[in-house]
């Protein structure tokens, strides 16, 4: 009887866990109320991480939580920070860390490109390391340590490791509130190398993060895209087929009346190539909250140039008007003015984009041909002016009558 009350006993105990196992898989399988990028952990969850007592690990004054903001950002990431009135900012970041280096950058356009950023790890001695760097290309060979265009005040960054956790802290200053800023937040699974090169991150995302507001939002991801077709239809509208429309009325009128409908179709067509650029150039600038004052100036001042010539089509005088003369003067100089700030603007933008040595070797090679091109015509049109004057018969001369 005592055997068969114990195993009573133990099947009474085994369906009440079965029952209580059934009970909990219930509870924990609906969805829940954190949204992916928000998701901190299955044990702790964001209001767990954000009432960790800094003070107790992290040093002066990033210890101080006193009107500290605290908000999950991405995968395991939580951003803290303050903002004083003098627009002093402590910024401490934090995420699970095991290997590798942890980073978030600060962007000007949401692109990698450009940017400046403070990267963490702790090395296989268990020391701590903190670095700024400039990312200046998309290789890791032009990730520059050391580098970078961050208002770093005097107060020296720290890298913490507590737990499960790696917390990187730094002081910037900026010139005025900061508010909406795209952050760039990225991880690698391999320790920096010699020299404090990174490794490739192993996943990355970009945000952008309201300071004033406290919240984020995902930016969106075709910002590279968008950045290289204004780029391509640039340098084909302005800078290749407009050059090539205004050699032909110079070099081939000759070729009347051809080389005044070549030269009205392909000027019209760089036109409206260019307008295109213009118009995603805008757009572009709308989205990223850019400050290009001088490229965006510059694109408009040769977008108004162009639309000048445009109308200088439609107002063209007859050859025996006598503002005609007037007329071939600002129909050609405006022209060359375009021309020329079309193609300085062409190099600004490149250098602004960081768009890598490949861009200014294909810009180079267009300018060059073009140049060349010019070179020969020129030479060629002056032999054929010369041989016109050797084969002009000689005036006739009457003898006077005596």
């Amino acid at each position: 009887m005592a055997n068969s009350g114990t195993w009573l006993l133990v099947l009474r105990l085994c369906a009440l866990l079965l029952f209580l196992e059934a009970k909990v898989f219930v509870l924990g399988g609906g969805d829940s109320n954190v949204q992916g990028g928000n998701t901190i952990d299955g044990s702790g969850g964001v209001s767990e991480i954000c009432v960790n007592d800094l003070a107790s690990f992290m040093p002066p004054p990033y210890g101080n939580s006193s009107d500290i903001v605290c908000r999950p950002i991405w995968n395991t990431f939580v951003l803290r920070y303050t903002q004083t009135e003098d627009h002093v900012m402590n910024i401490i970041l934090s995420a699970v860390y095991t290997t590798g280096w942890v980073g978030m950058g600060f962007s000007r356009d949401g692109l990698m490109v450009g940017s400046s950023a403070i990267v963490g790890w702790v090395n296989r001695k268990g020391h701590a390391k903190i670095k700024q760097y400039y990312l200046q290309g998309s290789k890791s060979s032009q990730v520059r340590p050391d580098k970078g265009e961050l208002p770093l005040t005097g107060i020296p960054a720290t890298v913490v490791l507590h737990g499960p956790r790696i917390y990187l802290a730094f002081q910037l200053k900026f010139q005025a509130h900061l508010s909406r800023q795209p952050l760039i937040l990225a991880v690698g699974s391999g320790y920096p190398k010699h020299n404090n090169h990174l490794t490739k991150h192993t996943d990355k995302t970009t945000i952008k993060f309201d300071f004033s507001a406290g919240s984020a939002s995902e930016a969106p991801s075709d910002f590279g895209q968008m950045k290289k077709n204004h780029g391509i239809l640039a340098i084909f509208g302005w800078g290749l087929i407009i050059p090539l429309g205004a050699i032909v009325p110079r070099y081939f009128k000759h070729k009347d009346p051809l080389w005044y409908y070549l030269h009205s179709i392909i000027q019209f067509v760089g036109f409206v190539i260019g307008l295109a650029a213009v118009v995603l150039g805008q757009k572009l600038y709308n989205k990223i909250d850019a400050n290009f004052q001088t490229h965006r100036a510059i694109g408009i001042f040769v977008l108004v140039l162009s639309i000048l010539q445009i109308l200088a089509f439609f107002l063209r005088p007859s050859k025996d008007a006598k503002i005609r003369k007037y007329w071939n003067w600002y129909h050609h100089w405006f022209g060359r003015f375009a021309v020329f700030f079309a193609a300085v603007n062409i190099v600004l933008g490149i250098n602004i984009g960081a768009a890598g040595i490949e861009w200014k070797i294909s810009y180079g090679f267009f300018l060059s041909v073009i140049l060349i091109a010019v070179i020969v015509l020129e030479v060629l049109a002056r032999l054929r002016r010369t041989e016109n004057k050797e084969t002009m018969p000689p005036n006739f001369q009457m003898n006077p009558v005596t």
